[in-house]
């Protein structure tokens, strides 16, 4: 069996993919760009990929391909319908990063919340030396108890998040892009009542036609001037622009994101613009990649791999 990874680096380089070399032939590229994965996926039977694109153009030589493997839970990078036609099998992992995600939600949140940037400076800069008292008051923050979390995508990360934020003492509503029913022990809610409510607003729904561009200028025009917005869903649910016109203008009080519209960051982004870390706080889509749990998906990816060739005549 000859294994490809198209795109290794996106996994880290810190971690052991030994498992695979038990199970075939196992060939790394750290990247691979549209016009190279022909030839890589050529005699490939599995390939493992994470964000490249996999239909005609890119596969349509393999003529050994019999597994495609997507090292994350998304597929919209999967041409399903090709990938039927030809009787190719794939698999995609979820529910691997639900712990790491949940625990970087907050650790955006408890950064903004308690403005840790400010006071870490205040520290490093001396200015806590001789200070004229042991406190420090220039900036206030707030407890969770007591406030309401709205949280937009109620799955396997959505709960999670709002089992811990109640724990804290938070209210916690939620809003259903996709419209499923109402899910015991929270209280479903429509999107403007969402909106109005939340003192935190946290995002876990994936992107689709539903959630595209669900939060604009309409969106951020309706939340408390004191709302602290977290994305760490996909970065094209919310308009960056209007977010960024919604920090300027002071109709939230802050925002932390994992994810963007365009990944890496573009020079053009206008979240650039932005340079106060109190306000905005970005993380280069890292929530997912706790070393546990990248390790949890590699090792869910081997086992579907031996499973899917034992069970295959």
């Amino acid at each position: 069996m000859k294994i490809v990874f198209l795109d290794a680096a996106t996994l880290g380089k810190d971690l052991d993919l030994t498992m695979f070399d038990q199970i075939g032939t196992v060939t790394r590229h750290d990247f691979s760009s549209l016009e190279e994965v022909p030839s890589r996926a050529f005699d490939a039977d599995v390939i493992l990929t994470n964000k490249i694109p996999i239909n005609a153009s890119t596969i349509g030589k393999a003529s050994h391909l019999k597994l495609v493997c997507t090292t994350g839970t998304g597929t919209n990078h999967l041409d399903k319908s090709y990938l039927e036609e030809h009787n190719i099998a794939w698999r995609n992992v979820s529910g691997y990063s639900t712990d790491s995600v949940a625990q970087h939600t907050f650790a955006m949140l408890f950064y903004l919340l308690e403005k840790l940037r400010f006071y870490d400076d205040y520290v490093k800069e001396e200015h806590y030396i001789n200070d004229t008292d042991f406190s420090h008051f220039t900036e206030q923050f707030h407890e969770i108890n007591g406030k309401t979390w709205g949280i937009i995508g109620l799955g396997n990360i959505g709960r999670k998040v709002a089992e811990i934020a109640k724990a804290f003492g938070a209210n916690v509503i939620y809003y259903s892009p996709s419209g499923s029913p109402q899910q015991p022990g929270y209280r479903q809610v429509d999107f403007q009542t969402l909106l109005s409510e939340s003192d935190i607003l946290s995002v876990h729904a994936p992107l689709t036609p539903s959630t595209h561009h669900l939060i604009t200028k309409s969106a951020f025009d309706q939340m408390k001037n004191s709302c602290i917005f977290l994305n760490l869903g996909r970065g094209a649910i919310v308009s960056e622009q209007d977010l960024a016109d919604a920090l300027i203008e002071h109709k939230i009080a802050a925002a932390g994101l994992d994810v963007l519209c365009e990944e890496p960051m573009q020079e053009d982004s206008p979240l650039l613009s932005i340079k106060d870390s109190r306000r905005l706080f970005i993380t280069p889509h890292i929530a997912w990649a706790s070393i546990e749990s990248r390790t949890r998906l590699m090792t869910t990816i081997c086992e579907q791999i031996r499973a899917f060739f034992s069970e295959t005549p």
